[in-house]
């Protein structure tokens, strides 16, 4: 199982967000490169970014953030939030990144999950957000009528290898992380999932490395101190 780490951007500047609410963030760090650098040293080879501005607007204001981070640190680089044509998942490729994530435009726009994965292959993932059994879109401000399950059917129909998904009531909450929906969807779809939201302790890091996970996300439990970086690497492996 790969751990990655995890660097949400808004302002240019490393955040998180309490269950996705934008009005209960908190600034880790001024220079997220900074941090990018510690989990390299730390012994991670990849690193889970999202650009929060451009999962509410659409946008990508924090490119050239994630660029240098990719130039300066070497890191295998997942990028997300925002992603929502083929100029922006080219633009992304071309700076470097090893994985597209899309999140919204999956499930607002099929065929440009056809699209993309026709031509960048393994390199572009989809983000499953969910709430209350419910797929959310739009930096998670709406519900669409989604179910998880249907969701991740239909992405795999599509060629999609990765799905990262999150129970959003878990996210930042550092009250563990939802077991029991990461082993659903591994017995049922034949696909590379990424647990997300919740990782927040050794524990939470045992228990998906035990039912073989492909990947988990640790977001918070790092910047709190509750989970090392590079001991829950060594567990993983």
């Amino acid at each position: 199982m790969i751990i990655l780490p995890a660097i949400d951007l808004y302002g240019g500047k490393a955040v998180r967000l309490l269950r996705g609410a934008y009005d209960q963030m908190t600034i880790y760090d001024d220079v997220p490169l900074r941090t990018a650098r510690k989990f390299k040293e730390a012994g991670a080879e990849w690193i889970h970014m999202v650009d929060l501005e451009g999962a509410r607007d659409g946008s990508t204001p924090n490119m050239e953030t994630v660029r240098g981070i990719i130039e300066e640190t070497g890191l295998n680089v997942e990028i997300g939030g925002g992603v929502r044509s083929m100029d922006t998942v080219s633009r992304y490729i071309h700076a470097g990144a090893k994985r597209v994530i899309l999140g919204t435009s999956a499930v607002t726009n099929e065929n440009f999950v056809s699209e993309a994965t026709r031509m960048y292959g393994d390199r572009i993932a989809v983000s499953a957000d969910v709430r209350d059994g419910y797929v959310a879109i739009r930096g998670w401000t709406e519900v669409s009528a989604y179910s998880l399950r249907d969701f991740c059917a239909s992405m795999e129909a599509k060629g999609v290898r990765t799905m990262i998904c999150t129970d959003i009531s878990k996210d930042g909450a550092m009250q563990g992380t939802n077991l029991a929906m990461y082993r659903e969807l591994s017995r049922e779809f034949n696909m590379n999932f990424i647990a997300s939201g919740g990782v927040s302790s050794m524990d939470d890091v045992r228990a998906l490395r035990a039912m073989d996970l492909y990947g988990a996300i640790i977001g918070k439990a790092y910047y709190t101190g509750a989970i090392d970086i590079k001991e829950a690497i060594e567990v993983a492996r």
